[in-house]
């Protein structure tokens, strides 16, 4: 009898290491692959990440510069996502919080030179954790933003005060936390606290209240 549990003791311990070591590549296994061309660019719900790739030529049609009140350099938005962008920061001014843009569209040739120069500098593992292939990037969409608080680090902005107030407001003018932290699996990138996403008001509502990606609100 003892002899028996000491085998099934170390068959669960087996198990248990060979997730461990695994669990991390089969999360990856499932990205970039199959991937699909994204058909309708120009909706506010579009999902673009690493199974869904927009065209190298596409370009938002109603890009809008960011005033520079909001934004740390010259930097643009889709005008629903500007509007909104602008007045959350300003909002989040008034209470004593600072939350500047510090980027916003990026098309794909200039993704992908910051793609190469991750991989150049830190190495492909390294850059498919932290930043998107061109096509991949939700910055192309002219809907998303990374932002910076007072410390003027957006590395560092989960340390901030404007991360505390940002991360139970965004929601409430149509910003949504794109990476969350533990749902890695998921969205296919590492935690990002200083990325956001402009999905509208009922969407970013949904998806806030239920902890959840957008991967999952749009059930793909």
């Amino acid at each position: 009898m003892e002899k028996n549990l000491k085998k099934a003791y170390y068959i669960v311990l087996t198990i248990l290491i060979l997730l461990f070591f695994t669990k991390d590549v089969n999360i990856k296994d499932k990205f970039y692959k199959e991937i699909k061309l994204i058909n309708n660019p120009d909706e506010l719900l579009v999902l673009v990440n690493k199974n869904n790739q927009l065209q190298a030529n596409y370009v938002p049609k109603d890009l809008e510069s960011i005033s520079l009140k909001y934004a740390n350099s010259d930097k643009y938005l889709k005008k629903e996502a500007r509007i909104a962008f602008e007045s959350l920061s300003e909002d989040a001014s008034k209470l004593g919080y600072r939350i500047v843009a510090v980027s916003a569209y990026r098309d794909y040739n200039y993704q992908n030179q910051l793609f190469n120069y991750y991989v150049e500098e830190k190495g492909l593992e390294y850059a498919l954790d932290c930043s998107a292939k061109p096509g991949h990037s939700e910055h192309q969409t002219g809907l998303a933003l990374d932002v910076e608080g007072e410390n003027k680090d957006y590395d560092n902005f989960e340390n901030s005060k404007a991360f505390i107030w940002i991360k139970d407001n965004a929601h409430k003018y149509g910003f949504i936390l794109r990476y969350p932290k533990g749902k890695e699996d998921i969205t296919g990138f590492k935690y990002e606290p200083w990325h956001y996403r402009y999905v509208g008001i009922e969407a970013a509502n949904e998806i806030y209240n239920k902890k959840i990606t957008l991967e999952e609100y749009l059930k793909k």
